[in-house]
């Protein structure tokens, strides 16, 4: 299977190259992702905990589903493909803003991303991939707020930077 590229960009999202995905977490390259949050109708976020085998962050909790866009493609678009891929549903996505972050792993790895936050809604079951998902739960975002503070290490870096930055973005 031929490696995942990621796209390479500067601090105001403009494309600059294409790199292996890997290579770019090995060098903490800047590059574009996405991350996807989906409320029910009881304001709750659907949380998904990664699965146990993955290369970094393994069995912590976290958004939704998030990755990188490809080459070509929109951030709802990609934002949709992983929601199917990893979640197994689809709804419309709404794209609400940006940032850049930069979180290194004990592992040697690096994220180092212009991530777009998506926010959508669903009040289904999720029909999960186990090859990308250990495990999913919905959360009030007060409780997640808590229990972020409460046991940190249970949660990824992004998604504890993404909650403490934009908690205000997600209530409404």
């Amino acid at each position: 299977m031929k490696e995942e590229l990621v796209i390479l960009v500067d601090e105001q999202d403009n494309q600059i190259g294409l790199m292996p995905k890997m290579e770019a977490h090995e060098k903490a390259i800047l590059h574009r992702a996405f991350s996807v949050f989906i409320f029910n109708d009881k304001n709750e976020l659907m949380l998904q905990q990664r699965a146990l085998h993955k290369y970094h962050s393994p069995g912590l909790w976290t958004n939704t589903c998030c990755s990188h866009q490809r080459d070509g493609e929109d951030n709802i678009a990609a934002g949709t493909r992983r929601l199917q891929e990893e979640m197994g549903f689809v709804v419309p996505l709404k794209e609400t803003t940006s940032f850049i972050y930069k979180a290194p792993f004990d592992n040697g790895l690096t994220e180092h991303e212009l991530d777009h936050i998506l926010i959508g809604s669903y009040n289904g079951e999720p029909e999960i991939n186990e090859d990308e998902v250990a495990s999913w739960k919905w959360m009030p975002l007060e409780q997640v707020k808590d229990d972020i503070q409460e046991h940190p290490e249970e949660y990824t870096a992004w998604f504890k930077i993404i909650f403490e930055r934009f908690y205000s973005h997600l209530e409404s």
